[in-house]
């Protein structure tokens, strides 16, 4: 993982990168980035089978007998690497989100990047807790309303098209939980204020719901207001936390 060094290009040394320099400081990001994934990849293939299998599990508890089949040569190893990609997404998130922060660091205060550290782990945890309360909490209501159709059809789902839904519903609501986390950094960075934001507030919701319906892998309104609901708790959550970091001058002038 590459480290932080602020000494050598930050404000306080007076040292500027050039166009060139800015560009091989994001060619490195992103090779470390791309390394990340790769071995979150591999180390996730030797578990991908139990990942499979534990996604698979809310279908059948869905109130029906539901078989699920794949129908084409490829159907059961698209969705096997699909299940390895998120879980390879999920470990890597991390060195991803420090990457990220590190190359944005030297724009920012010595104050400022003491905050690093902790927006890692906290990005981190937040994006597996909303994979996990995806598929807890969303998952089995929208399942239960997409699959129980009446007696006269028994539900026979393909596995790459089921797979897809359950891991884009969990990548979406783990990106979400994200949202606080978002919302302080751009506070402390005096982007925006708590004010500002809770004046927001009807926007903010007609947005949520927007969002939803273009992100969610499913028109049903039950599962696009499973995601939209959290979406607005955690902005206002964020809102919160952009209250604790900002300083009352900074609330005042951007509200």
């Amino acid at each position: 993982m590459a480290a932080i060094a602020p000494e050598a290009n930050s404000p306080e040394s007076g040292k500027d990168l050039t166009i060139l320099e800015h560009l091989q400081e994001l060619r490195q990001r992103l090779i470390v980035s791309s390394a990340a994934l790769v071995i979150g990849f591999v180390a996730s293939l030797f578990l991908t089978s139990k990942f499979l299998e534990w996604i698979t599990a809310p279908a059948t508890d869905a109130g029906q007998d539901v078989s699920i089949v794949f129908t084409d040569v490829l159907g059961y190893w698209g969705a096997y690497f699909r299940v390895a990609l998120l879980a390879a997404v999920a470990m890597a998130m991390p060195v991803l989100v420090y990457e990220v922060l590190a190359f944005v660091s030297p724009g920012l205060t010595k104050e400022e990047r003491r905050w690093v550290i902790p927006i890692v782990i906290g990005a981190s945890l937040a994006f597996v807790a909303g994979a996990v309360f995806a598929y807890y909490v969303e998952l089995p209501p929208a399942l239960g309303f997409l699959l129980n159709s009446g007696d006269e059809i028994k539900p026979m789902i393909n596995v790459t098209g089921y797979v897809d839904f359950v891991t884009r519903l969990m990548l979406v609501t783990g990106l979400v939980f994200e949202l606080p986390l978002v919302v302080m950094g751009l506070a402390k960075l005096r982007v925006v204020s708590s004010g500002k934001l809770l004046g927001w507030w009807r926007y903010a919701i007609v947005l949520a719901f927007v969002a939803s319906a273009v992100v969610t892998p499913s028109i049903d309104p039950i599962t696009q207001s499973l995601v939209a609901g959290p979406m607005i708790v955690l902005y206002f959550m964020g809102i919160a936390l952009a209250k604790l970091v900002e300083k009352p001058a900074d609330a005042s002038a951007n509200s």
